[in-house]
């Protein structure tokens, strides 16, 4: 069973529960009162308002550009300090959820801290609050359900020594999330209930349509399928009014894991196909990888494997990007199941010993419950009946842990409670109906698991007698597939397979971007081999993720030098507006990883950044180890541009100003005519910040 919650970062202060339109029409309220604001503070509060009623990239665009402002006021000195205090605040606030739901977890924590840091100097408490329930979000997403629980809570005390009654239930919420992720179903019912009953106090939509997805997933691990897929139902409509599509994305996920547990499906499908735009056009990540999961599970039960395989390791990618421990697991877990239809054993054990590898200590219980299901089945194929046997009964203490039958009827009081005050006898009346069925459902079940055990008792005597088919099927094409869509861009993988070559292409417009780390030499001189290779890899990890979220191409790294590209191999991918963001981005990230080192006492990295704009022509090389490359002037120039740039800062080329200098949110430093060697000298500018993203 696979399942998905929703959990919240930040408030609503725009028109909470309005729909789209409505919302719309705040915010172009909000645009008019920006372009009268007749001082700074009246702007960044502005702006602010903006980033907190925007969705995506629009509310990174709005929070990059308070926190812009709010550090212009910060270093006057007769300004109103406590005010941009809090625009800073609310901007990292902003920022770390944009980053946080693109799934570059580094990224969301180092602004949540800064952003907790202002907050916490300038009292805004309800600030506090939304920036501590965030890093707990950021913990689940990382796996550590301890330190979000704890997280969440703090943020829950200060939002009721406030008495902010319009968020605690977004805490209340994301809390019940947790204890459901570490399987207390009772603690998990009393928080979505509280959580539940607050939200309809306060008139919050957003957060009762969440709290019926929610719900909805309890049901499902409890086995309550119609049940569950009701409350996903209900949930539509209320978020499509409200253009969640982070919620929508995962709301049809559900419902195709239901549709997948009832064995219809084609309306998993349905379901699965209906979700996955929503959740591209959120970029988010852990909804696409558990999307196409679904559809590698689809393609799995009705034996088409190769197909299931490449949308599995489509869900991997998905889930690498997003840093998602759990969708990475599951992926792993899904490939040891297609291994063992196949007859592949011993690539079934890898498969799933790497789910085991990717999850860490992510504990979530149906996890651990399928994997002990999938290695019981792969050591009895091994013929390793004692492993097989110690597996088998660890899935049934997993299954009789979330399948509680007391749970289960707390479960249908406790979500159904509301409905009883409303419709009074009535719905008591159909409820009991209701409990009549569960209790015939509850001894269906019974029979199931008592046969279920009957079997693998019998497994466990005669294994010998059902060992899988074994085949030949050649595993070159997974591989090859995996491998293509790690190194090429997608369209030039495709040709690729289709036509066994891919056309080289000129480009009229791409942004070049190159970094290279200062003292590198001297910082690998104090590092063990090892060492070396792990901070490379974290750094260029990040990097990878930043690119990613802004749809520019990874084109290669050359020892400690990093090179990607904007506009290609699609034109509409990216901008040099969004490649100067990524730059900014990067230089942050190596700032925060460079202090978070040097209170260790270990060496770090100081780095440059050069990014030009111009023509070049892009394909395959060689025939062997072939990869995408780029080629022309631009290329050169741009680099030019790193090497004549300084540490900490981003240095561009006079045309990539050109086409950036009346760009909102960004500022530049003209540095005149500089030397570049074999160019002569450049007209040169750096991207002004002033550690705005420190």
């Amino acid at each position: 069973m696979r399942y998905h919650l929703i959990l919240l970062s930040l408030g609503f202060p725009l028109a909470v529960g309005a729909q789209t339109g409505d919302r719309q029409r705040s915010i172009d309220s909000l645009l008019h009162v920006l372009v009268v604001a007749r001082s700074d503070t009246d702007s960044l509060r502005t702006l602010i308002a903006l980033s907190s009623g925007s969705t995506g990239d629009e509310r990174m665009r709005f929070s990059r550009m308070g926190l812009e402002l709010s550090q212009r006021g910060l270093r006057r000195p007769s300004g109103d300090r406590r005010k941009f205090l809090e625009g800073e605040a609310g901007a990292c606030s902003g920022i770390g959820s944009r980053f946080r739901q693109l799934g570059q977890s580094d990224s969301a924590l180092a602004y949540y801290q800064r952003g907790l840091r202002a907050a916490r100097e300038c009292g805004a408490r309800a600030t506090e609050a939304n920036l501590t329930n965030g890093m707990g979000v950021v913990m689940h997403q990382r796996g550590d359900i301890d330190s979000a629980l704890s997280l969440m809570s703090a943020s829950l005390v200060i939002r009721e020594a406030i008495k902010d009654s319009a968020e605690m239930p977004g805490s209340l919420l994301n809390m019940a999330a947790m204890y459901h992720f570490q399987g207390n179903v009772p603690r998990a019912i009393e928080m979505y209930d509280r959580a539940r009953r607050l939200a309809e106090a306060t008139h919050n939509s957003k957060v009762l349509a969440i709290a019926l997805v929610n719900i909805g997933a309890l049901h499902e691990t409890q086995g309550e399928l119609d049940s569950a897929l009701a409350f996903y139902r209900r949930a539509i409509v209320p978020l499509t009014d409200q253009d969640n599509t982070e919620g929508l994305g995962l709301a049809y996920n559900n419902m195709a894991t239901v549709f997948l547990s009832k064995n219809d499906s084609a309306s998993a499908r349905e379901a699965v196909l209906t979700g996955i735009p929503f959740a591209r056009r959120g970029r988010n990540y852990n909804a696409l990888s558990d999307l196409y999961f679904k559809l590698a599970r689809i393609e799995e039960m009705q034996g088409r494997y190769e197909e299931a395989v490449g949308h599995c390791l489509r869900s991997i990618s998905m889930a690498d990007s997003g840093s998602y421990r759990r969708g990475m697991a599951f992926g792993h877990l899904e490939l040891a199941k297609i291994d063992l239809k196949r007859g592949d054993a011993g690539s079934a054990l890898r498969n799933a010993r790497l789910s085991e590898q990717k999850a860490g200590d992510y504990a979530e219980l149906n996890l651990k419950k399928e994997r002990a299901q999938v290695l019981g089945q792969v050591h009895e194929a091994l013929k390793n009946y004692p492993a097989a046997l110690e597996q088998y009964h660890l899935f049934q203490q997993l299954a009789d842990s979330l399948t509680n039958e007391k749970n289960k009827k707390d479960l249908v009081r406790k979500s159904f409670q509301y409905e009883y005050d409303k419709r009074g006898a009535l719905q008591s009346a159909e409820q009991d109906k209701r409990d009549a069925v569960a209790a015939k459902e509850i001894q269906k079940q019974r029979i199931i698991r008592n046969g279920f055990m009957g079997g693998f008792a019998f497994v466990a005597l005669f294994a010998g007698v059902f060992l899988f088919q074994r085949n030949r099927i050649s595993k070159a094409r997974k591989r090859s597939d995996e491998l293509l869509l790690n190194i090429l861009p997608e369209e030039v993988a495709e040709e690729l397979k289709d036509t066994g070559a891919a056309t080289a292409r000129h480009f009229d417009q791409a942004t070049i971007l190159f970094t290279d780390f200062k003292g590198f030499t001297q910082a690998s001189e104090k590092m063990s081999p090892q060492e070396l290779v792990e901070e490379l890899n974290a750094c260029f990890k990040a990097f990878d993720g930043i690119i990613t979220a802004r749809g520019i191409e990874k084109i290669k790294t050359i020892g400690d030098a990093y090179m990607c590209a904007g506009g290609l191999p699609d034109p509409r991918s990216s901008s040099p507006g969004d490649v100067v963001h990524a730059a900014l981005e990067m230089q942050a990230f190596i700032r925060t990883r460079k202090a978070e080192r040097d209170g260790q006492g270990k060496p770090y990295f100081e780095m440059r950044v050069g990014i030009h704009t111009g023509p070049v022509v892009a394909g395959i090389v060689g025939v062997k180890k072939f990869a995408y490359d780029i080629w022309g002037d631009t290329v050169n120039i741009a680099s030019r541009m790193e090497s004549s740039g300084e540490v900490g800062q981003v240095n561009i080329s006079e045309s990539t100003y050109a086409l950036l200098k009346d760009q909102p949110g960004l500022s530049f430093a003209p540095r005149g005519k500089v030397q570049a060697k074999g160019k002569g000298e450049l007209e040169m500018y750096f991207v002004i910040t002033s550690q705005t993203l420190s």
